[in-house]
């Protein structure tokens, strides 16, 4: 895939806070699909999106945005990009109609007939000051105001924290229907991996400032298994086929990338199920 089709590109990011690094980080998001980020609190998950969005300054290391530095073309990156943040990054005094009067202009295809689209679906007041919105109305909010310039790529930390399961529904139905346009990308990072597994085409996972894995949704769903028997099925031969092993009593339950194989050696012996992201998730972090 040529540099043109890669919509983010990070090479060997570092940067480092009191009691937390990201170290050597390399990254690469396909343009034209659905990218899950994920990994538990404190990963490195915002402070890759904030690098990613300029908000920060990596140490060291080379971040491209559709093929641009943020030195050199921020305001052509931006144009690009609609941003949803999980905390609100506005004035709390202001209302959304005030909001659009001011951030409308920045952009060059600002649609205000898909702003009051989006006011309406989402049902939000244009009157009431922000400092008065709910957690779940702020993250509405900023998911209108993303979404009225026409983004190529669209950036979201943690969009469904604190809404309700309704909205949430509603909200991935919206981004499905963006994607129907191929030239929409989004990059998406949550703690909620189920919302992942109805929308996403690949899935990132960082562990500790480091990229885990970088799959298809396909793979997770083809090639990873969880696998459960008896714990007496499990010796030093045997454990090499596991990913990961946690035992419990006298059984042991395992990840496993090597299904047929794991089928081939154990047959009846062990049960071979479909394994969630949660459960992936699971299994890497609880390997220290």
């Amino acid at each position: 895939m040529s540099t043109l089709d890669k919509v983010i590109e990070l090479e060997n990011i570092n940067k480092s806070f009191s009691g937390f690094s990201i170290n050597n980080l390399n990254l690469s998001i396909n343009k034209g699909y659905v990218t899950g980020f994920v990994g538990a609190n404190g990963s490195g998950k915002s402070t890759t999106i904030k690098m990613i969005m300029n908000l920060i300054k990596p140490d060291s290391g080379h971040l491209k945005i559709f093929g641009m530095n943020h030195d050199d073309n921020e305001k052509d990156i931006k144009q690009k990009i609609g941003f949803v943040y999980d905390d609100n990054i506005y004035y709390e005094g202001l209302n959304l109609r005030d909001l659009q009067k001011i951030i409308a202009p920045a952009y060059h295809d600002w649609d205000k007939s898909s702003f009051n689209h989006y006011i309406d679906k989402f049902k939000l007041p244009l009157n009431k000051p922000i400092k008065n919105f709910s957690k779940g109305m702020r993250m509405k909010a900023s998911l209108v105001l993303a979404l009225s310039h026409n983004p190529e790529l669209i950036i979201m930390d943690e969009p469904t924290a604190g809404l309700d399961p309704v909205f949430r529904k509603d909200l991935l139905n919206t981004l499905q229907k963006i994607m129907i346009d191929e030239n929409k990308s989004i990059f998406f990072s949550t703690h909620i991996t189920s919302d992942l597994e109805k929308i996403a085409d690949y899935i990132v996972f960082v562990k500790d400032g480091k990229i885990i894995f970088n799959h298809s949704i396909n793979t997770l769903q083809n090639d990873f298994a969880l696998v459960r028997g008896d714990r007496s099925l499990i010796d030093r031969d045997t454990a090499q086929e596991f990913e990961h092993i946690n035992y419990k009593g006298e059984n042991f339950e395992a990840m496993t990338t090597k299904p047929k194989e794991i089928a081939e050696i154990f047959g009846d012996e062990v049960v071979i199920d479909k394994i969630s992201l949660e459960d992936i998730m699971y299994f890497f972090n609880g390997d220290d």
